[in-house]
């Protein structure tokens, strides 16, 4: 009977898929061109972003979108933290971040998004947006930088995902 229960038990472990977190848009698919409108040679509105797979006992989520291909270094775009984890994206050009989204301030010194926008001469850039989900709510601040969210987050990622972007100046 021992011996049945454990096969039972196994083969019901063995059918069970995991759900890895995913990040995804569909403006542009990983490791492919960002549309212009995204960058500042169109609009500079932030991109449609989508997720899936959240972790069970996620209680926040966080999304920094980097480039570390910047000629002084790993320059900062968007980042949002204390995402309620039952988003599951947020929309183009959003004005409507859910409740309780903060905002964290990127390299342009601004508590918003700042699409790629690489030098003259400096392409091709890769973009990283990553989610991260915690299992905290990060205590809130006025605008804190990358390096205080990252800090923050350290001991309390759960799982990430990330989507990758390049960008290349239009002729």
């Amino acid at each position: 009977m021992k011996s049945i229960n454990y096969i039972i038990l196994l083969s019901f472990f063995l059918t069970q898929t995991i759900i890895a977190m995913q990040l995804s848009s569909p403006a542009f698919s990983n490791n492919s061109k960002i549309p212009t409108k995204y960058t500042c040679s169109g609009e500079d509105i932030p991109p449609p972003l989508s997720w899936s797979g959240i972790p069970e006992g996620t209680k926040s989520l966080v999304l920094i979108m980097d480039d570390p291909d910047a000629p002084s270094g790993n320059w900062d775009h968007w980042i949002l933290y204390n995402i309620p984890p039952t988003t599951t994206g947020l929309a183009e050009n959003t004005h409507n971040y859910p409740t309780g989204t903060d905002f964290g301030m990127n390299s342009w010194q601004k508590a918003e998004y700042g699409g790629p926008c690489p030098p003259k001469g400096d392409d091709p850039h890769r973009y990283f947006f990553t989610l991260y989900a915690l299992d905290t709510k990060l205590p809130g601040h006025i605008a804190p930088s990358k390096t205080t969210i990252t800090m923050a987050i350290e001991d309390h990622i759960i799982d990430q995902a990330e989507l990758v972007g390049l960008y290349e100046r239009p002729l």
